[in-house]
Parts: structure tokens; sequence; C-alpha cells
């Protein structure tokens, strides 16, 4: 795999097909992988979160989501060949899944979203196993027995392909911590995908996605909790850049000296 160093992490740089080729390796190894996307969102808590540092560190393959981190990249000189949303990337799970025979389980969002998630999907990829959904209460990871519960219904499923919609950092450490212990090929943190695809939260049109302008349109869909993430906490991305930039550029120059 192609990886490169991109701001406070590192970005395997490849192209939806060749991830999907990268997944079907991880599935048939059985090691437990699990797969993060960062966006402008998660290159931001990174740049505090120890904890968060350490969930990418030991990720198995980290994708980029986002067009902004695309334009950086370029601006920084080491493009991106593609954007991997998971948005776009759950549904070519589902039809993999349905064409080669893989498991799949559903955790995360509200009441009721994985269910109807798992039902939409399985009927556009005719053969799709969901061999569970399950969408947790709220603060269910500080509660053991909840806890206990999660891991009993992963475990007696036994899926291949494990999607937690729960947002971040609560999927991606949700994966690190117990990971190993699912017995699970490979996890993804997937974000509103079930969302999407339960029809509950409407995505971004095709044309706005493309511009880097989804998180506006986000806006729109729900106010009350993304405009402060958006026009709030993920602004700190412009200090970032530049910081790295100085840092990647001070580092060049002091080579050619």
């Amino acid at each position: 795999m192609s990886r490169i160093k991109f701001m406070n992490t590192e970005i395997d740089n490849l192209t939806m097909q060749e991830t999907l080729k990268v997944i079907e390796e991880l599935i048939q190894k059985n090691k437990n992988a699990y797969v993060v996307t960062p966006n402008v969102d998660h290159i931001v808590q990174l740049e505090t979160n120890k904890e968060l540092q350490a969930v990418y560190e030991n990720a198995s393959l980290i994708l980029t989501d986002g067009k902004p981190l695309m334009w950086i990249a370029k601006w920084y000189g080491t493009p991106i060949k593609e954007k991997i949303s998971g948005s776009d990337l759950f549904p070519l799970l589902c039809k993999m899944s349905a064409e080669k025979g893989y498991k799949m389980f559903f955790l995360g969002a509200a009441e009721g979203v994985a269910a109807k998630a798992a039902e939409n999907l399985s009927e556009r990829y005719k053969g799709l196993q969901v061999v569970g959904t399950y969408s947790p209460p709220y603060g269910f990871e500080k509660n053991q027995i909840e806890m206990d519960k999660i891991k009993e219904m992963v475990k007696k499923s036994a899926p291949d392909i494990l999607i937690v919609g729960l947002g971040c950092p609560k999927q991606e450490k949700f994966m690190y911590y117990n990971c190993q212990n699912l017995g699970v090929p490979i996890s993804f943190g997937l974000g509103a995908s079930l969302d999407f695809e339960a029809g509950n939260v409407k995505r971004a049109p095709k044309l706005m996605a493309n511009h880097g302008l989804e998180w506006l349109f986000r806006i729109t869909q729900d106010p009350k909790r993304m405009a402060k993430r958006y026009l709030l906490n993920d602004m700190k991305i412009f200090a970032l850049m530049f910081k790295y930039w100085r840092r990647d550029n001070g580092s060049i120059s002091k080579y050619r000296n």
C-alpha cells in the first residue's frame, strides 16, 4: 500500500477500487483489522486527542473522507488519488458482501435505524446477509452490562464485516478497544452512513459533495448540532494547514542547506 504522511496523521493513498481490493485481502487475513476515514473534523480532533491518535496509529486502513483534505494535500504537493468517503464506501461493501457471501453486522445510530438500513440494503443487494443490527442507548460505552451485551451479540453473529456508526471519536475508540476481542475480520467506523441508508438523513447532492460543500448541506439538515462543528470547531483546520505546511517546508529547507 502507498501510505503517505499528511498533517498530523498518515493516509493510505488509494483509489476506491484499490481500497476494495485491500479490504478483501484484510478479510482473508482475518486479523481483526479496522478502518478509519478521516475528514476535517477528525484532523482537528487528532491534534489534541491522544486517545484518537492511538486509534489512528493502529488502524489497518486510513482513507481520506473529504474534498477539503484533498485540496490541502494537493497544495502540499502530495496529491491524494481519490476521496473515499464512508457513505460512498458503505454501499460498495454491501455489494461486495452480497457477491462474495460475506456476513455483515450494523452497530449504531438511533433506535431502529440500523435495522431499517439493513432492510433497505438487503432489497438493493440481493443475497446480502446482515446477520445482526443493534442501536445502543446513549452512554452505552460507560455501561459494562451494555458493552458485554454488544460484544456477545457480535461474537454470536460471527460477521465478516462490522459497520460501526457511532460518530467520531466514539466509533473509533470502540473499534480500537474491542476489535481484538470480537473476532471480526474487519470493522469500519462510518459515521452517519447508517442514517443515510435508512433514509433517516439526506445525503448532500453529488454536485455539492464533489465541490466540497457537503458540510453546508449537513448544516441545513441539522443546524443545532452541525453549525458548531462546522462553523466553529472545524475552522481550526486553517491554522493546522499552515502549521504543517511550515513544518514540512522548514524541514525541506534544512535538508537542502
